[in-house]
């Protein structure tokens, strides 16, 4: 399974690539980008990533908008999307959820919450 993550924080890619494979999900391959825009021409470039794990807060294109992109052209069934937020985000949560997101993950996070949000697209 080729996941792709969304941050702009280099350190929280690297937080969540290690989180993601601590919780023993089937992992081959994680591609990184820095932003929603980034995100998209990574999902262009690769065809095949089968789940999407962003941040809500970013520059250039935050979570919400590149979600909204990416559903004009893939469904939730066809490429799952977790949303990373923060306890205080509800109004941008709610908006990602209404827009198409599979579910949202909560700072901070352990394996067990990323294997209890992931586990069932990552198997």
């Amino acid at each position: 399974m080729k996941i792709l993550i969304v941050d702009d924080s280099a350190t929280m890619r690297k937080i969540i690539s290690r989180v993601l494979r601590q919780a023993a999900l089937n992992i081959e391959t994680l591609i990184e980008a820095a932003n929603g825009r980034e995100g998209l021409e990574k999902l262009q470039a690769h065809p095949d990533i089968h789940l999407v794990v962003t941040d809500i807060n970013m520059p250039e294109m935050n979570g919400v908008d590149f979600l909204r992109t990416l559903r004009l052209q893939k469904s939730k069934e066809q490429l799952p999307v977790f949303m990373i937020t923060t306890e205080g985000g509800d109004a941008m949560r709610l908006a990602a959820m209404a827009l198409g997101a599979n579910g949202y993950i909560t700072k901070p996070f352990t394996p067990e919450t990323i294997q209890a949000a992931l586990g069932r697209y990552a198997a």
